[in-house]
Formats: structure tokens, sequence, C-alpha cells
């Protein structure tokens, strides 16, 4: 399973915005981005990943996402963040 890694890391993101924020500040290692999600809500976080050389993992949906991040509520995105 592509998430089981995000289950088990230490430090992670949820969400599109903190995402964002991790990646330009170098501080994600890789980003889950859902293919139900808006393109509009996660084009610039494609971008910049692209931008930061960022590896990305792309999942079925949202409701997975946040599943796999503790969640009870769909995520668009999240990263395992750098230790």
């Amino acid at each position: 399973m592509a998430l089981e890694a995000l289950k088990q890391a230490e430090q992670r993101t949820v969400g599109v915005k903190q995402t964002e924020k991790a990646v330009v500040r170098q501080a994600a290692q890789t980003v889950y981005i859902a293919t139900d999600a808006d393109e509009r809500v996660t084009g610039k976080l494609l971008a910049l990943c692209q931008e930061h050389s960022v590896p990305t993992v792309t999942t079925e949906n949202m409701l997975e996402i946040g599943r796999t991040c503790g969640i009870s509520v769909k995520a668009a995105a999240a990263a395992i963040l750098k230790v």
C-alpha cells in the first residue's frame, strides 16, 4: 500500500496549505496527493513539488489520505516531513 510510509511517519503534514508550506521551506520528503481532489486546489502544490524536486505519490481518494493520517475528514494532500 502506497500510504503505509505516510502512516508510519514520525512527522507529517495534513492538508494542502500545510503541505505547501513544508515544500517551500524544504521540509517535505514525500508528498501525497489525492486524485479525486479538485485540480484548482492541488495544482499549486504539484507545481511547488516539481520546482523543489519533491517526489509525489498519487492516491485514489481524499478519504484514504485523511484516514491514514488519523483524521475523520477528507484531506487532499499530506506529506512526510524530513526528520
